[in-house]
């Protein structure tokens, strides 16, 4: 699933009920894209793209717990703060806060290095 947003003001992301705990996907934006997560009843988004090789984890990603596995070369992310936790990965993702309200996630625009 992915929405469309502006980097300008904060993003609606999906309904809360889009998500079940364990799953992810990935929102287009003006700036980049964002993967947003749910782990149990709890939101996370970070930078959708894998820093090591273009590969979105919103979409593509295997997430266990609060660690997303990027499928093409087996790097991991922690995703309530965007570390990266192994090899191949290096560089840390964006990571983003979310709101909910409404039965709605939002992200915030304004991404935050890890």
């Amino acid at each position: 699933m992915t929405q469309h947003g502006t980097m300008t003001e904060r993003i609606l992301a999906c309904e809360v009920d889009d998500l079940e705990d364990g799953d992810s996907l990935a929102v287009e934006t003006d700036r980049e894209p964002i993967a947003v997560y749910r782990v149990g009843d709890e939101f996370y988004a970070t930078s959708d793209t894998c820093t090591h090789e273009k590969w979105s984890l919103g979409e593509e990603g295997d997430l266990d717990g609060f660690e997303i596995t990027c499928t093409l070369h087996n790097a991991r992310f922690d995703v309530r703060n965007g570390k990266a936790l192994c090899f191949p990965a290096t560089i840390n993702l964006r990571r983003y806060a979310t709101t909910v309200e409404d039965g709605k996630v939002y992200v915030e625009p304004t991404g935050e290095e890890a």
